[in-house]
């Protein structure tokens, strides 16, 4: 392979696997809590938006620990987050819940978006 090329596969064992476990949870889970009918081309460029936006930030402490990588940044490397990113729920739902609210298609519109976007996914609910 060429040294400037830059590939992107799903395969493991090369960086920049590309995989539905990427974003397909999250999208799910914004079109299930707006209570979208369908999913719209809006909501699709809201997770394609949120996935770019997160690959150009400082990776995180988990990446770094889950995936033995200390020096991941943006470029040929790294032009998608690692599928087993923390961040990407708290980035892909709330983008793509939003756009399911702005393209009309929302039944259960979320009415504070900043609540939403800090919620813990991995928190347990508390006994009533």
């Amino acid at each position: 392979m060429r040294p400037d090329a830059v590939l992107a596969t799903g395969r493991t064992d090369y960086p920049n696997q590309v995989n539905n476990v990427l974003c397909f949870p999250f999208i799910f889970r914004g079109t299930l809590d707006a209570g979208a009918t369908t999913v719209t081309r809006e909501m699709e460029i809201a997770a394609v938006n949120a996935v770019a936006e997160l690959a150009r930030q400082e990776q995180s402490d988990i990446v770094a620990t889950v995936y033995g990588i200390q020096d991941l940044s943006f470029g040929p490397e790294y032009l998608i987050p690692k599928p087993f990113d923390p961040r990407l729920i708290v980035k892909i739902a709330p983008a793509v819940a939003k756009a399911a609210m702005d393209s009309g298609v929302a039944t259960r519109p979320i009415e504070d978006m900043e609540a939403y976007g800090l919620a813990d996914p991995t928190a347990t609910p508390s006994p009533r």
